[in-house]
């Protein structure tokens, strides 16, 4: 009889057990909030980041990340003056643009080129790149100033936690992936959600990241990228598919980049129509870095 009823408090508790963990789950799950904008993955502090990392950490072995890079295909047939000019520019960067590879400068600049060509964007010599193949740990995120030759800001940005955790390895324009989507944005009007003053982004490149307004993909900012954040977990957080900004940067950045302007994520297996570099060289010599 005792048998019995140890048993059955033993159910009981493992039903307890289950019903938690499933609970767990749930929270874990989706994308987009019933409010319309994609949150950031939950995190009020430093202390309950921890708490869901020992979660992760217990529930998915730990595998240490390689470090190594995907290799950047150089764009064909770059006529030698564009070839000349995005080298030059890469030249007046200088030091804080050492760790954006030319390779994917080239290519932010042509399809920067192409879409002020085709008047996708509206706003002159502002051109944000994000190398997403750079592991998060690092300040991938560029602002430049085209016509100056200068880094407006550099900043880490998170990705989505879906496409991994220190690098991002699964890239998807899927409503509710959680993934970041790759490709060439247009930066929309500012408005003030969940996480203070955001900018809306449309993705320009059909099939990769088009669905970014359905999915309320949106710069922002976020704790997990703080410098705090960094400091103690040697990596940003993810979100849940938006380039999250650091809290002390993000203001600058949102306003930086202005609406109309042009943002490039880069990462491995990138395909874009804006990538023509003929059509670009054409642009560069009739109006410069406008």
């Amino acid at each position: 009889m005792s048998f019995l009823k140890l048993s059955a408090r033993s159910c009981r508790r493992y039903s307890s057990l289950l019903g938690l963990a499933l609970g767990l789950s749930s929270a874990l799950s989706g994308c987009q909030s019933a409010g319309g904008e994609v949150p950031a993955r939950s995190i009020p502090s430093v202390r309950a980041a921890a708490a869901d990392s020992v979660f992760r950490a217990a529930a998915t072995p730990a595998v240490p990340d390689s470090m190594a890079l995907t290799p950047v295909a150089s764009l064909e047939n770059v006529p030698t003056q564009l070839h000349a000019a995005v080298a030059e520019l890469h030249r007046q960067l200088g030091s804080e643009a050492a760790a954006l590879r030319p390779e994917v400068l080239e290519r932010a600049c042509v399809g920067y080129l192409n879409l002020r060509q085709a008047g996708k964007i509206s706003r002159p010599g502002v051109l944000a790149v994000a190398d997403m193949d750079l592991p998060s740990s690092e300040p991938r995120l560029w602002v430049l100033d085209l016509r100056a030759g200068t880094v407006l800001h550099r900043s880490p940005v998170a990705h989505g936690r879906g496409s991994g955790q220190l690098r991002a390895r699964h890239f998807s324009n899927t409503i509710k992936s959680a993934c970041t989507a790759l490709g060439f944005y247009r930066t929309q009007d500012t408005y003030q959600g969940k996480h203070g003053l955001s900018r809306r982004l449309r993705g320009l490149d059909p099939g990769q990241n088009d669905n970014a307004l359905r999915r309320y993909v949106v710069l922002h900012s976020a704790d997990y990228v703080s410098r705090a954040y960094l400091q103690r977990y040697g990596q940003t957080g993810n979100s849940r598919g938006c380039p999250a900004l650091p809290p002390d940067q993000y203001r600058a950045i949102i306003s930086a980049v202005g609406e109309g302007g042009c943002l490039y994520l880069s990462g491995p297996g990138l395909e874009s129509k804006w990538l023509d570099a003929a059509g670009a060289a054409r642009q560069l010599a009739a109006q410069g870095w406008r």
